[in-house]
């Protein structure tokens, strides 16, 4: 009450130091620092107007303001929340788009070749490229949209920015000019980055073009005997890779003519800098990751070692009574299995346990293979539960502003979605692209010798 009646100016220890009216002092704590974070902003305000010695100078609109920044800092809190999960989630979807992108399209592309030799390289990467790209862009939006839900709202046009607010518009301004400084602190692109970029767009094209399925491609011709090719996708990694280790990282010296005017006069005996190239070997062992090879190999090892034991000829006969079961049920229920168990293992060891007994099984009860083995290999990247899945949800994590039960909550849904959007796929365009309403040739065994 006596806040609130008082109208004379009131005087605290800092405006008395700095010699400064209380009016003044007021205002600048009352409105967040542009230059600050709002939680900063809000941690500054709650050590300036609730300290012991400030707290008698505390009024009621300071009291509705400070009511007001705490408002902000959950609004804020909650988007950060909603950022983190955008993160991490898109770096595990866009992993399943390329044959290369993530650890389990690897294991299948080894298990297949192991288990069927003679697949007549139906899953390469121009193929999984064309079914896996619209899953990815599907799951994207609809993951997308989740987050929208749950951490913004309802309110698109809000969302978006399409109310037309001045300090909306005046904060989107700032935020561009930001970007676009952090931009030009980055400078023109170097010989280097230029070499390895182009170098990159090749290893597309010639995974593309090399065998793309509706057309010749250049490998059909070329390193072929007897119509069997020797080329491979990892025989173009490996020759991108060799001009790596030969392309120098700068550009030498004697190809620049005007640097080499320039240059003083010298004797014979001038010797030639030898510039170091993109890649080099030291780099290589340092940074390969050899746990993933490791465990690439124990995987096909392990595949080998059930197809010679009989485990997994076992295995899938112990799993023929679902073939009472509709196909569109089996895979659903094999995908629902397979992305709850990558919740709490990585992605790699469950395709690696789950493959080879998923190509005894469909050959067991007559279905093709890879109807069963390339949705459950897409959902074994569906881990968006827990930080243990993976990788980008542990450092999504890391930063401390999310909670176990956030990502439990927008996982367990994404889950769900991220499964019927592989059902959606594998039982569309997938049947046409890898013919599955038929038994192929290749995967014909002594056990399935009946199939047609």
């Amino acid at each position: 009450m006596w806040l609130r009646a008082s109208t004379k100016p009131l005087s605290c220890r800092r405006c008395q130091i700095n010699q400064m009216p209380l009016k003044r002092h007021k205002n600048k704590a009352q409105q967040p620092s542009p230059f600050l974070s709002s939680p900063a902003c809000a941690t500054l305000l709650l050590f300036l107007l609730l300290h012991p010695d400030n707290r008698h100078v505390l009024t009621v609109e300071e009291e509705e303001k400070l009511k007001d920044v705490k408002q902000l800092e959950e609004k804020h809190l909650t988007f950060c929340k909603g950022m983190s999960l955008s993160v991490c989630y898109s770096a595990s979807i866009g992993g399943i788009a390329t044959l290369t992108g993530t650890t389990p399209n690897l294991v299948l592309k080894g298990q297949m070749d192991q288990l069927f030799p003679t697949n007549n390289n139906v899953v390469n990467f121009a193929s999984w490229f064309m079914f896996a790209f619209p899953t990815m862009l599907l799951l994207l939006a609809i993951s997308w949209i989740w987050l929208q839900i749950m951490f913004l709202g309802f309110d698109f046009r809000k969302n978006f920015g399409c109310e037309g607010n001045a300090s909306m518009k005046a904060k989107q301004k700032m935020a561009y000019r930001v970007i676009k400084d952090e931009h030009k602190k980055l400078g023109p692109m170097r010989f280097a980055e230029i070499a390895v970029t182009v170098l990159f767009f090749l290893l597309v094209v010639l995974w593309f073009t090399r065998d793309p399925g509706f057309i010749p491609g250049w490998a059909t011709n070329v390193f072929n005997k007897n119509g069997e090719s020797y080329v491979t996708d990892a025989t173009v990694v490996i020759f991108i890779s060799l001009l790596m280790f030969l392309i120098p990282s700068e550009i030498p010296t004697c190809l620049c003519h005007n640097r080499a005017q320039q240059a003083p006069q010298q004797d014979s005996t001038r010797q030639i800098p030898v510039l170091p190239a993109l890649l080099d070997w030291t780099t290589v062992t340092q940074k390969m990751p050899w746990n993933i090879v490791i465990l690439l190999g124990g995987g096909f090892a392990l595949a080998k070692g059930s197809e010679e034991s009989g485990l997994s000829e076992w295995l899938g006969s112990k799993l023929t009574p679902l073939q009472n079961i509709s196909s569109p049920a089996i895979a659903l229920l094999l995908c629902l299995l397979v992305a709850t168990f990558t919740e709490c293992t990585s992605n790699a060891a469950t395709t690696t346990l789950f493959l080879p007994i998923l190509a005894s099984m469909a050959q067991a009860i007559c279905l093709n293979p890879l109807y069963v083995m390339l949705p459950c290999t897409l959902s074994s990247s569906l881990a968006f539960m827990l930080p243990v899945a993976t990788p980008p949800n542990a450092i999504a994590f890391s930063y401390g502003q999310l909670k176990v039960t956030d990502m439990a909550k927008a996982g367990c849904v994404l889950n769900l979605l991220g499964v019927l959007t592989i059902m959606l796929a594998i039982n569309t365009w997938g049947y046409p692209l890898f013919d599955l309403n038929h038994f192929p040739v290749w995967a014909n065994s002594t056990s399935a010798a009946s199939c047609k």
